[in-house]
């Protein structure tokens, strides 16, 4: 089984990684939302020394811009209070042009993974006034999500293309998709990973929202692995529903013979704290026995406090469900 973490400040460092892979890591995503391959160099330079210091060779995959909607740069970090209203647009919080038309009275509007939730009150010239109704800290390019909205951005931006152009120089061995909504979206990445001199390069299809869900069976002959992406899933429809869009998923990859893999919050409680709950040992035990090729932590190792940790309980909890699944 496949077990991944994601490269990020708090485990960039080769002593780190190395003790990463050698508790059975066996590879790490990179988030190009927030920065480009180009960029990443110095961490990469420091995966590869990791790998020699554990003789461990680490898959790479990079996580793709895509359609995902995400708020632009703040100058810093905005504070939404609960009951307060903000402006979208208009001079406020910069979002992305295709959700200005969405911005209707009414409209809820999901940012950084649904942690913070505003309501649209009134639409203004170029962007709209909105109740807080679940506030926070707000940072830049945190994720934005109007759920029921019929917006199509396109499957790749300009900096995905820049990407995929340099993967192959940067060692990448599989893309993941983030907001698939159709075949269509799968088939514009494998074109432009064949014209990059990557046909080889595994193509995931992240399964973020309803469109994606509803469209499986035309996705699953277009990709090499499914994801299923709890935390945006989780944006696009009430969060009792997901467990049970999740197993949908699952049985629907095994009927298909298509692996797939469970992200999103697997120890989410180990970005501040040494040991995981009852609960996130559970529920990555769970995807196991569901028949997950793969499982992945995010913001865990990314930028959490614990990375090498993380992997620990990570790797022995997938061990401890496939010595179960085995024995039973």
């Amino acid at each position: 089984m496949e077990i991944y973490g994601t490269l990020g400040p708090a485990c960039a460092r080769a002593d780190t990684l190395a003790r990463m892979l050698e508790l059975g890591m066996t590879g790490l995503r990179l988030n190009l939302s927030h920065i480009t391959l180009a960029g990443a160099e110095d961490w990469l330079e420091e995966l590869e020394k990791a790998a020699a210091l554990s003789g461990v060779r680490p898959g790479l995959l990079i996580d793709m811009q895509g359609p995902e909607l995400r708020v632009g740069a703040l100058t810093q970090p905005v504070t939404l209070p609960q009951g307060g209203t903000v402006t979208l647009g208009a001079g406020g919080i910069p979002v992305p042009e295709p959700v200005l038309p969405a911005l209707t009275p009414g409209r809820e509007v999901l940012l950084d993974d649904g942690k913070l939730l505003l309501r649209v009150e009134r639409s203004l010239p170029g962007g709209a006034r909105a109740r807080v109704l679940r506030g926070g800290l707000l940072l830049s390019r945190k994720s934005l999500a109007l759920p029921g909205a019929d917006l199509h951005p396109p499957a790749l931006t300009p900096a995905d293309r820049a990407n995929l152009r340099a993967a192959r120089d940067h060692g990448v061995t599989g893309v993941m998709q983030p907001f698939v909504r159709d075949r269509e979206d799968l088939q514009a990445v494998r074109a432009a990973l064949d014209e990059a001199g990557c046909s080889r390069v595994r193509l995931l299809a992240k399964i973020e929202n309803r469109a994606g869900l509803e469209r499986l069976p035309q996705l699953l002959p277009a990709a090499d692995e499914i994801v299923i992406a709890r935390g945006d899933l989780g944006n696009d429809m009430p969060l009792w529903e997901l467990p049970a869009a999740q197993k949908r998923i699952a049985a629907a990859c095994r009927d298909g013979g298509k692996p797939f893999m469970v992200v999103t919050q697997m120890l989410a409680s180990m970005e501040r704290s040494p040991v995981p709950t009852r609960a996130e040992v559970s529920d990555i035990f769970n995807a196991v026995l569901d028949g997950a090729a793969s499982v992945m932590v995010t913001g865990e190792t990314a930028a959490g406090q614990y990375p090498a940790e993380v992997i620990k309980y990570l790797v022995n909890t997938v061990r401890a469900a496939e010595r179960y699944r085995d024995e039973a």
